[in-house]
Order: C-alpha cells, then structure tokens, then sequence
C-alpha cells in the first residue's frame, strides 16, 4: 500500500494516460444519462408528478390517454370499488398554441391538461379560461399575463402563473380545469367531442392499508373489465417511447462502462508487467499477494476517481451552459452519483484481470530476470 501511494505521489506522469482516458469515459457516460434523464422527464414529468396511486383508463385504450373515454358511469363505479380513498378525472390535449407576439406560424406545442386532483408543483385549478403554464415554454414567448390561442379554433387561454419541471411527450404543459380542457377538445376537434363530466383518464388515491397493485385489480373488478388500472409507475413506463428511450441508453451506458473495464484492465495489467522485478522483491522480503493487489486497486481507485471528479465538472458545466428548451440534458444528483460509482466498481473489475499475474509471480524467478 505504502509502495502504491509513494509511486502516485512521484511518478503521477504514468497514470496521466489512463486518466484522460478515464476523464472522457466519465464524461460520455454522465452525457448519457443527462440526455437519458432529460428526455424522460420531457416525456414523463407531468403524469410521474400526479399525486395518486393508480392511474386509470379505459380497456379498448391500450393505456393511451388520448383514445380512452370515461364516461361519467364508469367514473362512478371507479369511485365505488373497494380500497378507493379519493378519484379525480384527467385529460390531456397536444395542440400547437400562438403566442402573442410570435409570428403567425410559430406556434408553440403544448399539452394541455385539464385535472381535479392537482398534481406536484401545480396548485388548485385557475378559474375557467386560465391555465398555469410549465416554465420550458418561456423560451417560446409564453408570458404571465398572455392569452394563448389553441388549436385550429384558437380557443382563447389565458397564462396567469408558472408551475415548474412538468412536460408530456416533449411538449411543454398547460394545466387548466376540467371544463376549460373539455371545451378546448370539443372545440378544435369535434370528432373527437366528450360530453360532460367524460375524462380520458382517472387519478386514483388508495384507501390507507390498500396497497397500489391491490387498488389496481379492484378497480378492473369493479367496473366489469370496462378499465385498464396501472399503478402510477407502471402508467409512466406505458408512455409511448419511454422503455425504449430507457433501454437503448441503457445499452450504450452499459457498453461505456464496459470500455471502462477494458481501459484499467489493460493499463494496470502492462503496470504488472514492468513492475514484476519490484514485487518479486517485495513478495520475498514478506509482502503478501493480497497486498501487493491491494496497493494495484488502491492505485485504480485513485485515478478513477479524479477522473470521475472532472468528468463530473465537465457534465454540471454544460447543464449550466445549456440553454433551456434546446437540448433534452437534465443531470440529476443520482446520475451522478451512480455514475461515479459503477466507475469505481468498473476499475476494482478491471484490477482482477492483474490478480491472476500477481499471484503467480516468483520472487526468485522474478528476482533473477530482473537482474
């Protein structure tokens, strides 16, 4: 151990290599999960933020918002099945919104909600013909105080507060009252008309002692198979895109961190190389092969670990420098976290490729072909 700190302390140069190497592995695979974590929460943020525990939809729907009806019967069987505390309706309209002061055609997408039970961040319903608007449209001109013209109709809305952090499907969100969505919808699409008290999707809050996936299956029950309930983690994975985005970024974090693996398994096992004559002497004046490995990880660590410290700089400086509304990039403090440390996991895994080297080293044999 004392060896593998003095060569850090003296010869820093031979581990200038790895570190570099490192530093941009670290820095790729923050960018990764910074562009991972932005575009899900540009898809998910506005329902992962419903304060519920059960998400429910119609059973022809496919768990899409936009083709399921529930009729004001069904809202009531829903709130009648055993294990419901509390049901508010929800809806949601993707629409193109002009701004005042933009040109003619450049119009702004949106995702207007219409809910009862408000969600995270988001207070009581405005007044009819209001909505709170999420902050990412500020780019786009959207202004407290604005009137926003929806849809083909331009049905007027006006902005009178901002909520924060919630998007649909990339879009930016409106959240108005149920009445003021339904005649949105029944306006700039009348083929697609819902009649009163008609949401697209139900809220569902569990009794106390009723647990979500319980609250889920009662509800289906209850209302004859009419309903397709999820609980609110299992809705958010059902969003159009969103396993996938997870999966494919997945993938190319999990093949980063393999490379992380290659890169200190090759570095540290051509250090063992050239210092097979220093451990022969050690091994023969008493060091253990457990040690002398120990001093070779220790090493790993240490570089890892600074290169994860710049990696980490240069990811949070280009969150800082990222204009809002451009680039999907969102680096959260658990990515971070995580990051850094499958980096050092990656590197002890990486040292056990030198084990096998370093335990099959001859002090004599080492010793005598070194000299």
């Amino acid at each position: 151990m004392n060896v593998a700190v003095t060569e850090l302390r003296r010869r820093p140069g031979r581990f200038v290599t790895a570190t570099v190497i490192l530093t941009l592995l670290a820095t790729l695979l923050l960018l990764l999960g910074g562009l991972l974590d932005g575009l899900l929460g540009g898809s998910t943020s506005a329902l992962a933020a419903q304060r519920g525990d059960v998400v429910v939809t119609s059973a022809t729907s496919e768990n899409s918002f936009l083709r399921s009806r529930l009729d004001a019967a069904t809202v009531a069987r829903v709130a009648a099945a055993p294990g419901v505390g509390e049901v508010g309706g929800l809806g949601v309209a993707q629409l193109g919104a002009r701004v005042p002061g933009n040109g003619p055609r450049d119009l702004a997408d949106v995702a207007l909600f219409g809910y009862q039970l408000p969600p995270e961040r988001v207070p009581a319903p405005p007044a009819e013909g209001e909505a709170y608007a999420d902050r990412s449209l500020e780019p786009s001109g959207v202004r407290v105080g604005a009137t926003l013209r929806l849809g083909p109709a331009r049905t007027p809305v006006k902005v009178v507060g901002w909520v924060d952090g919630l998007a649909y499907n990339g879009q930016g969100t409106l959240w108005a009252t149920a009445a003021t969505w339904r005649e949105v919808v029944n306006t700039n699409r009348p083929g697609a008309a819902l009649g009163p008290d008609t949401f697209q999707a139900l809220v569902v809050r569990a009794a106390p002692g009723t647990s979500p996936a319980a609250l889920a299956a009662s509800i289906d029950r209850a209302t004859d198979g009419a309903t397709s309930s999820l609980t609110l983690a299992d809705a958010v994975e059902a969003i159009p895109g969103v396993k996938e985005q997870r999966s494919t970024f997945n993938q190319i974090i999990g093949v980063t961190l393999v490379i992380a693996v290659v890169v200190v398994a090759l570095f540290f096992a051509l250090l063992t190389v050239e210092r097979t004559g220093l451990y022969g002497v050690l091994k023969a004046v008493g060091a253990t092969s457990g040690r002398l490995f120990g001093g070779v990880v220790l090493q790993a660590v240490v570089v890892t670990a600074i290169a994860a410290a710049v990696g980490s700089a240069l990811a949070l400086f280009l969150d800082v420098v990222i204009p809002p509304g451009t680039i999907p990039y969102t680096l959260l403090p658990g990515r971070v976290l995580s990051s850094v440390l499958f980096l050092l996991v990656a590197a002890v895994v990486g040292c056990a490729f030198s084990l096998r080297r370093v335990l099959r080293i001859d002090p004599a044999s080492a010793i005598g072909s070194s000299s």
